[in-house]
């Protein structure tokens, strides 16, 4: 079997239009100023076709934006069967969305399904709240959790890549 090139890390909430897109982008934007970028493959979808070929919400592409995070080019999608095959890591960005991805994931792939939140170490959440219904500032917390998430997360995927033979 041919080892793969990249870690493939899926991110993932309810339209994949606030919180997954959010993550992608924070995660990525950490992840290139890691020079880590190229040895991972970086997505987001959602649980719900809500918002399929949507780009983000405009107050997410705002707030990210006010971090040097752009967003623009993301597009929504669903959750398929073959993400569960294709990453490494899905990430749900809270319990309602993890326990709808544990529903439709194969058993052989379980353990690649966890809780964004799994990797802070700093913020007061096991969960990103959803900001959607909110006002700015659930956005501003958002973009901060991701961010503390996205700093445990890279620092994990560099302790397993130091460790491959």
């Amino acid at each position: 079997m041919k080892k793969k090139a990249k870690t493939a890390i899926l991110f993932v909430c309810m339209g994949n239009i606030c919180r997954s897109p959010t993550a992608e982008g924070v995660f990525r934007s950490q992840a290139e100023a890691a020079g880590l970028a190229a040895s991972l493959h970086i997505d987001s979808a959602g649980t719900h076709a809500y918002h399929i070929g949507e780009a983000p919400d405009p107050r997410s592409q705002e707030f990210a934006a006010r971090r040097g995070i752009d967003l623009s080019q993301q597009r929504a999608r669903k959750l398929c069967v073959e993400d569960f095959t294709e990453f490494d890591l899905l990430l749900a960005m809270d319990k309602d969305n993890l326990a709808r991805m544990q529903a439709a994931c194969p058993k052989v792939h379980q353990h690649k399904l966890k809780l964004m939140m799994d990797y802070a170490s700093h913020s007061d959440s096991d969960i990103v709240p959803d900001p959607y219904y909110g006002g700015p500032d659930g956005f501003d917390r958002v973009l901060d959790y991701l961010t503390d998430a996205s700093e445990g997360l890279l620092a994990a995927l560099r302790r397993d890549m130091m460790s491959r033979p």
